[in-house]
């Protein structure tokens, strides 16, 4: 039963960090970037590309009292990172609290938010903010 939680985590996890304004996308950690890397690839010539989900990591407290998230993300320039990570860690725990709730399966989740990069070009001023002039 955990595996499946597990699983269905990384999905509203994944949903809930993509939906926050500013974030272009989820990067997995650099262990997963390989290990897919060196699966057999299919034979079509379709690049190869990663599901969001990879950019989230759901782990099992040691003691079996919560969960710990970690989400991976990548931002848009122009927009601060930290009120954009912040955003993350609050939707994320919260869409996460809500559907445990769903499962009457209430725990403890702490989220951590690593900013990856920030993406160039990917988006516009900050709202209420004049974009510079010519």
């Amino acid at each position: 039963m955990t595996v499946l939680r597990t699983t269905t985590l990384l999905g509203v996890a994944a949903e809930a960090a993509l939906a926050v304004p500013g974030v272009t996308g989820l990067h997995p950690r650099l262990s997963r970037r390989l290990a897919a890397a060196a699966a057999p690839t299919l034979t079509d010539a379709a690049p190869y590309r990663t599901s969001p989900e990879a950019g989230i990591r759901v782990d099992r407290a040691p003691d079996g009292s919560g969960w710990h998230i970690e989400v991976r993300c990548a931002l848009a320039e122009g927009r601060r990172a930290l009120d954009i990570a912040q955003n993350v860690h609050d939707r994320v725990g919260a869409a996460v609290i809500s559907h445990l709730a769903t499962l009457d399966a209430v725990a403890p989740v702490t989220v951590e938010v690593t900013v990856t990069r920030i993406a160039p070009g990917t988006a516009g001023p900050e709202p209420g903010r004049a974009s510079p002039g010519p």
